[in-house]
């Protein structure tokens, strides 16, 4: 007969390489993913069809490394506030099972190495690459005072796209500034979805949110930062007439947009989740777009 663990039994002890992985969401790709699709777009963009195996490996991974360092920046922050949060309680340093200092280092390491593939580009990406690691440290703490975090993280956010043309081009034009302007708005409609979900306890704990901020408007204004996205896009691809590929892909994104509303309008916990959660298929979209019209053209 299988025998059952009494409630009160000691739960085993994770590994440290467990609880690491755990730190930085590796189990989470879609943290990444919202991030790789909008730099490869405008590394394509910048190259005008496909930049090179170096580039490409260069962005892939270093930006699923800074968005693993970002993530351990963010807990460490915000270790005080976790405990209060429904759905980050078991966060392995709130919890207790990672120490600060030990959540520093691995931050620490996680953005050495991406600042090392970035030195085997141009000089021009290395120099943007520096405030871009500034405010990837500052913007969990802008959830203190200021309305709209979100819109700080969309700056954080969008320096891939400024790093990607500095890397082919040396320059930053007019296309990479749209391409910025254009994912500023995407950043700030999926993670807006994701501060629905936890507005209740944030509005407990005193933390600022754009949900907060938005109160009943904030479906009508994520809606208006989906479709600021996708115009400002069209922008910015139009002038390389990439043809029915980027139209079919600008096509399969507004619809998910639409499925979006349909998740999001009750505002129900679950619904706002899965609209984050599935974002990042909006960006894929785009670039599949973008990167199908380069090669065919």
């Amino acid at each position: 007969m299988t025998r059952l663990a009494s409630p009160g039994a000691a739960v085993a002890p994770r590994s440290k390489l467990s609880l690491y992985l755990d730190l930085i969401r590796w189990n989470r790709p879609a943290g990444w993913l919202v991030l790789v699709w909008p730099t490869l777009a405008a590394l394509w963009m910048a190259a005008e069809g496909f930049p090179g195996w170096h580039l490409l490996l260069v962005f892939v991974a270093g930006t699923v490394l800074m968005r693993s360092a970002g993530c351990t920046i963010n807990d460490i922050a915000d270790r005080d506030f976790d405990r209060h949060v429904k759905r980050t309680t078991q966060r392995p340093i709130t919890s207790g099972q990672v120490s600060v200092k030990e959540a520093a280092l691995v931050g620490l390491v996680l953005t050495l190495v991406a600042f090392a593939l970035v030195l085997t580009t141009r000089w021009e990406a290395v120099a943007w690459s520096v405030p871009a690691v500034l405010f990837t440290i500052l913007y969990p703490f802008t959830k203190r005072f200021f309305a709209m975090p979100q819109a700080f993280l969309g700056i954080a956010f969008n320096f891939g796209i400024v790093i990607a043309f500095a890397a082919v081009t040396g320059e930053v034009g007019w296309t990479a500034w749209t391409l910025w302007l254009a994912n500023m708005f995407l950043v700030l409609a999926y993670d807006t979805e994701y501060a629905m979900v936890d507005r209740d306890d944030d509005l407990k704990i005193g933390m600022k949110t754009s949900a907060i901020t938005l109160g009943r408007c904030d479906v009508p204004a994520i809606m208006g930062f989906f479709v600021l996205c996708l115009g400002l896009t069209v922008w910015a691809v139009l002038p390389q007439g990439l043809g029915w590929p980027f139209w079919l892909g600008l096509g399969v994104a507004a619809a998910q947009v639409l499925w979006h509303y349909t998740l999001i309008k009750d505002r129900t916990r679950e619904g706002c989740f899965v609209a984050f959660s599935k974002s990042h298929y909006i960006g894929m979209s785009l670039f599949a777009g973008i990167a199908l019209g380069f090669a065919l053209r």
